[in-house]
């Protein structure tokens, strides 16, 4: 790991001045609340309206990509608590919000191969379309961002967010794990 001179940890970022005693990491921790601020009121809900002719919640959003992500090993199915899993959120908002999304038309429920007892989740064409259409408004959003940045900067920015995010995913779920702490 690099070291940086105090010079490079204080002063100003971008167009703000950096309080006295803080540093790079300060900084990251701040901007990483603010992104999510400014997206959990993102106009996304809008756009994918205007792209899809349907009024979409973000909720509805979340779900069809946890779905469409696939099962985490071959042979098994996502389920509602794979969702639940993938989301961060209890099993039965899970429930809930898996309900308004099959309702909405974006899911449906399908019986097992392995068990005809079970269901699990699958994709409908109003699904694949509405994921299809939030990645692209995703891709969009990130390209408009940097699109002052070399290929290099975004690929590299790219990487270090993904691999930040995934880390960021294991370690709530080591602490959402009973008897498992860092």
């Amino acid at each position: 790991m690099e070291t940086a001179d105090a010079a490079t940890l204080t002063g100003t970022v971008g167009d703000r001045v950096r309080p006295e005693g803080s540093s790079v990491l300060d900084d990251a921790g701040q901007a990483l609340f603010r992104l999510g601020r400014i997206f959990s009121k993102q106009p996304m809900s809008q756009v994918l309206m205007g792209r899809t002719g349907r009024a979409v919640e973000l909720s509805r959003v979340l779900v069809v990509q946890a779905v469409e992500a696939g099962p985490e090993e071959p042979g098994r199915e996502v389920t509602v608590g794979m969702v639940a899993d993938r989301l961060g959120i209890d099993p039965s908002t899970a429930s809930r919000v898996v309900a308004e999304t099959i309702a909405a038309g974006y899911l449906s429920r399908v019986a097992s191969a392995a068990d005809g007892r079970r269901v699990h989740l699958a994709l409908t064409d109003a699904g694949r379309t509405l994921s299809a259409q939030a990645r692209r408004y995703q891709r969009g959003v990130f390209e408009h961002v940097t699109r002052d940045w070399s290929d290099q900067e975004r690929h590299a920015f790219a990487g270090l967010l993904t691999r930040f995010v995934d880390a960021v995913t294991d370690t709530r779920a080591m602490l959402t794990t009973p008897d498992t702490h860092p």
